[in-house]
């Protein structure tokens, strides 16, 4: 039996995090940092799922709780509770998670597109399914989340 190996081209990684029992996918160039958790300032009129903002290292930056925006209650922060901090276009957006897991490499061919599934929009910000090691990773896209916020401002 043959086996073929991707090519380093199509080959991405991701940070796989979970929000309760599910594993989600955020492309590692799209993180800026992972960090413990920490205040998070209310801000005024803003959605639910916005906890507020956040100074790290003189810069401010929004929170919002993966938990609440996927419409799942929401749970006290534990050791495992971490903010990814996302960067896309010098816009930067923390999203709390219930842990992070690895990071995983995963080629084109390890994805399935999820409009075959659903062509739902509120399904935009789901790139895909990614399939590893027998796992099913939901992949977000985070460009369409943070774009959905900045418009909403």
């Amino acid at each position: 039996m043959e086996v073929k190996k991707a090519s380093a081209k199509n080959m991405r990684q991701y940070v796989v995090f979970r929000v309760e029992s599910q594993e989600f996918g955020a492309d590692i160039h799209k993180i800026s940092i992972i960090e413990k958790m920490m205040n998070i300032s209310r801000v005024p009129s803003t959605p639910a799922y916005i906890k507020g903002v956040v100074n790290l290292r003189g810069e401010i930056i929004p929170i919002m709780s993966l938990r609440l925006k996927f419409g799942l209650p929401e749970i006290d922060a534990d050791d495992d509770t971490r903010m990814i901090i996302f960067k896309f276009n010098d816009v930067a957006l923390g999203a709390i998670v219930d842990g992070v897991a690895e990071v995983v490499n995963l080629s084109d061919d390890d994805i399935e597109n999820i409009s075959a599934i659903s062509n739902d929009r509120n399904y935009d910000y789901i790139m895909g399914i990614g399939k590893a090691e027998g796992r099913l990773i939901t992949l977000l896209n985070i460009e369409k989340l943070i774009n959905e916020l900045v418009t909403k401002e």
